[in-house]
């Protein structure tokens, strides 16, 4: 029976249902759609030429329908549906094509598209699938460290928000793990969150490792599905710390040396080859049946030639488990005395170098750097004696291998004086000198005792080899006396040398009196000049005036006689 519209053009649906139809050909149609996308559901129907609307519904699990979208083909108006779950989610084309935004686990559905005419109804079914990429894979719960020969737990591989679940592996070093009794345990398991129906999948590793896992990569990998097939994502690499007991005991002496000789510091280091290394050790010295327990380093200080013998270590649980090295002390040098020694000027000093090696060995003396061609020996100690002593000692066979021992030898004395006295050829002045010698370096003071002029203050010479002197120049206009005083930390000593006047000094004085004699004859010479001169002077001012007096009467008797001639006329 066709269907009937009432007059206002609205379908009496009820009796619809029951006639509608599949077209023929249109079998299920699927859409993928990714997690949080728009789902776009094409109708996959001929539009009619008596259509009068278009309507989308869903259907529950109990097959039920539930419409949500309907469109009219005359009135070009669109209608949807009171669904919540659809609420401003939905959008229906021209073309009767379906759109539904930000899809969800819960829009996995039998989706029907349903084109109506006036005695018909078609219908086009749409199966919705959802995909959700899952996270990353990531290894937690780590293990601190895995032991060898020893099941256990490395750590959880976990991905979360994935739909539908998907799939843990294990890998190592890039290979597949596999389950193995006793030596690989996987467990997996999947959780789906009620709100947003998404799965997190973990799985747990257990695995026995061995010395051939150390630096080893260990990855997991999670396999899922999406809109366009199976897709797989892998963790990051994580590399453990893996322990192994020590199988191996080694002892080295450090710093490592061709040679050892007397007197050198050297350390004896025990090291395991297990992972983590031993911390403590026993250690066992030549003719010492107990060991010495330690850290792994134990150091020897001023080693002496009798030092020479086998050196062990071994575990502190595992004695058995020792190592040994063989130590030769080469050289030995002994040098008495040595260090800082003071000793009086004219001392007698023994100095020996005894030399002690296991093969042959040349010595050498040196002093302040220079090279000696014997050994020093000092019967009587002189002030040139003083300074650094080195004697060295070296192997032939042995390249580098030397040893040296020094002696810093001070001789001390009192202060010596020597004085002496030398006339300069013009008989004028005296050169006096004092020569002094002593160590520590002695100070000089000069005193005059007598009527004198100093010509030259005191001059002093370089210090050397414990002498010196200082001189002074002095003129005496009498006899006069020159005391020396030199003084250090262990004395002070005087001397004094009495100095004549000048031998030539009336033969001076006599040179003094003529040239004074000269210089008073010159002056009255220049008196007498000076006397005549103004003797001269004063009568030739006389004269002039004279003249001038004439010359004066000559002019009033010539002016009388005008005046004369002025009258008569």
């Amino acid at each position: 029976m066709a269907p009937k519209v009432s007059p206002s053009g609205r379908l009496v649906f009820c009796l619809l249902i029951s006639a509608a139809v599949l077209r023929p050909g249109l079998g299920w149609y699927t859409v993928n759609s990714a997690y949080g996308d728009t789902i776009v559901m094409p109708c996959r129907l001929d539009v009619p030429q008596n259509l009068m609307f278009g309507k989308w519904k869903y259907e529950k699990p109990d097959g039920s329908p539930v419409f949500i979208a309907f469109r009219s083909s005359t009135k070009k108006s669109v209608q949807y549906d009171d669904v919540p779950e659809y609420k401003d989610r939905l959008s229906l084309s021209e073309n009767y094509t379906l759109s539904i935004s930000n899809a969800k686990i819960s829009d996995e559905k039998r989706f029907v598209c349903m084109l109506v005419t006036e005695d018909n109804v078609f219908e086009a079914p749409t199966l919705v699938k959802v995909f959700k990429q899952p996270s990353q894979p990531e290894i937690v719960n780590k293990a601190p460290y895995l032991e060898t020969e020893q099941l256990k737990k490395l750590g959880d591989c976990i991905s979360r928000d994935s739909y539908p679940d998907g799939n843990i592996t294990w890998y190592r070093n890039g290979k597949v793990l596999q389950p193995l009794i006793g030596e690989v345990v996987i467990l997996f398991k999947k959780e789906i969150d009620p709100v947003t129906q998404l799965y997190t999948m973990t799985s747990s590793l257990e695995y026995k490792t061995t010395k051939a896992d150390i630096q080893m990569p260990f990855t997991c990998s999670v396999t899922y599905y999406g809109p366009s097939g199976q897709k797989t994502i892998h963790s990051e690499q994580v590399v453990f710390d893996i322990y192994y007991p020590t199988e191996q005991v080694t002892i080295q002496v450090l710093p490592p040396k061709n040679a050892i000789k007397e007197g050198d510091n050297i350390t004896l280091q025990c090291l395991g080859n297990g992972n983590p290394p031993p911390e403590e050790f026993m250690f066992y010295l030549p003719g010492q049946p107990e060991g010495i327990r330690s850290s792994n380093t134990y150091t020897l200080t001023d080693v002496r030639r009798n030092a020479t013998g086998d050196y062990k270590c071994s575990l502190i649980d595992k004695k058995s488990m020792i190592a040994s090295t063989a130590i030769t002390v080469h050289l030995d040098l002994s040098l008495n005395p040595s260090g800082e020694v003071t000793k009086q000027i004219g001392d007698a000093l023994p100095v020996s170098c005894t030399i002690s090696a296991s093969k042959n060995a040349t010595v050498v003396w040196m002093k302040d750097n220079i090279r000696l061609r014997s050994s020093p020996s000092f019967s009587s100690l002189h002030y040139q004696d003083a300074g650094n002593y080195v004697c060295e000692t070296a192997l032939q066979e042995v390249e580098g291998l030397k040893k040296r021992e020094s002696l810093t030898l001070i001789v001390e004395g009192k202060p010596q004086i020597k004085m002496t006295k030398k006339t300069d050829p013009s008989g004028l002045s005296k050169t006096i000198i004092c020569h002094v010698e002593g160590f520590p370096k002695p100070a000089i003071q000069w005193t005059i005792t007598g009527s004198g002029s100093v010509i030259n203050q005191t001059e002093e010479s370089p210090y050397i080899n414990g002498r010196y002197y200082s001189k002074i120049i002095i003129s005496p206009e009498e006899n006069v006396t020159l005391t020396c005083t030199a003084e250090n930390q262990l004395e002070r000593t005087v001397n004094s040398l009495n100095v004549s006047a000048n031998e030539n000094r009336e033969k001076v004085n006599d040179q003094a009196k003529l040239i004074v004699g000269i210089v008073v004859g010159l002056l009255l010479a220049a008196l007498v000049a000076g006397v005549v001169y103004w003797l001269y002077m004063k009568k030739s001012k006389t004269a002039s005036k004279h003249v001038n007096k004439d010359l004066g009467n000559m002019e009033e008797n010539k002016k009388l006689e005008e005046n004369n001639h002025k009258t008569e006329a």
